[in-house]
């Protein structure tokens, strides 16, 4: 019997593609979803992805390596950077570069990225750098998202803008997404990105009002991310603006759609929702994994409400390549409308 089911049992390749995790399977999950006091979740099937393989991350991976680029793909150990960086259905290969160093000044309780007081100086080259290598890699949407530099007067607002500049120089059709920092709310180092060239204005409120204090760093609150995407759209009204919300920290309904509400009252126009996963055991702890039907829930809720684009599944990510490739056909067809 043990010979049998050694014969006929799931193989090494069956874990790597993930046949295991079958859509098929996830409704007869009787695993726990929400964290009881001192007990640690088991990851439920829909969560389960594929290891990063084939030509094109390898390919993608050795082009930063060399230049000296990081990705938050990488440092924020995004689940997605295999279909991401491989191609797939969308056929572009996405990456979010991620400027300024890895080093950021600030100590959220959900992100991974190393941080210090006083991280290295900027690289001068790396506008240059960063222009070089999306070039290299023919991509036509392109997200810029950088760490937060409080030691810097202008946040490193000029770097970002640079960046833009030298990308729409090279390639002016390439479309520019830049996920900034809130800049301590300066709000003539949000005007210098917005006037910059690019085409999506994102900054990440990353969850409801009331968890504020407990997920972000102190500095960061949900009143000033707010004005961040405000401005943005005050000062160049064609863009587009977006923000993205994690699920699972210990939020209720009401205070999600409450918060949907008063983003899309705020004028914000694209939302993206994930699932919080815990990076490492020194970071929160996830209250709950919030199932695929839920998440679809606030999918149609952001619709009803009148988002543009409303992107919401457990590994959706703010930088996520489904809504890319949507943005990209939303922002051509805006401007063949304005031409």
């Amino acid at each position: 019997k043990k010979k049998e089911l050694l014969d006929h049992g799931p193989d090494l390749q069956d874990f790597i593609s993930g046949e295991l995790a079958e859509k098929s399977n996830w409704d007869e999950y009787k695993g726990t979803l929400k964290r009881q006091k001192g007990e640690r979740l088991r990851l439920p099937p829909w969560l389960k992805t594929e290891i990063p393989i084939g030509k094109n991350y390898n390919k993608l991976k050795n082009t930063l390596r060399n230049l000296n680029l990081n990705t938050v793909c990488e440092e924020a150990r995004c689940p997605n950077v295999g279909e991401c960086w491989g191609g797939g259905e969308y056929s572009t290969a996405t990456a979010t570069i991620m400027l300024m160093g890895d080093t950021c000044t600030r100590g959220c309780r959900f992100c991974s990225v190393k941080t210090a007081r006083k991280p290295p100086p900027l690289d001068p080259e790396e506008p240059f750098n960063t222009a070089q290598a999306i070039a290299q890699w023919g991509l036509d949407y392109v997200v810029l998202t950088s760490v937060d530099r409080d030691d810097l007067a202008d946040g490193g607002s000029e770097h970002f803008a640079k960046t833009v500049s030298h990308l729409k120089e090279r390639s002016p059709k390439i479309l520019v997404e830049c996920l900034t920092p809130d800049f301590r709310g300066d709000l003539q180092a949000v005007e210098k990105i917005a006037l910059s060239g690019l085409d999506v204005y994102a900054h990440n409120v990353e969850t409801v009002r009331e968890l504020q204090r407990l997920v972000r760093d102190p500095r960061a609150n949900f009143d000033q991310s707010l004005s961040v995407l405000k401005h943005a759209k005050k000062v160049k009204p064609s863009l587009l603006s977006k923000t993205s919300i994690m699920l699972g920290l210990g939020e209720t309904d009401n205070q999600v759609y409450a918060t949907l509400k008063e983003l899309r009252e705020g004028g914000v126009d694209c939302l993206t929702l994930g699932q919080y996963m815990q990076p490492t055991r020194r970071h929160l702890k996830v209250e709950e994994y919030v199932t695929p039907e839920k998440f679809q829930h606030w999918e149609d809720v952001g619709k009803e409400l009148g988002f543009v684009y409303t992107a919401s599944g457990p590994l959706v990510r703010s930088s996520y390549k489904a809504g890319e490739f949507f943005l990209k056909n939303l922002i051509e067809k805006k401007k063949a409308e304005s031409s």
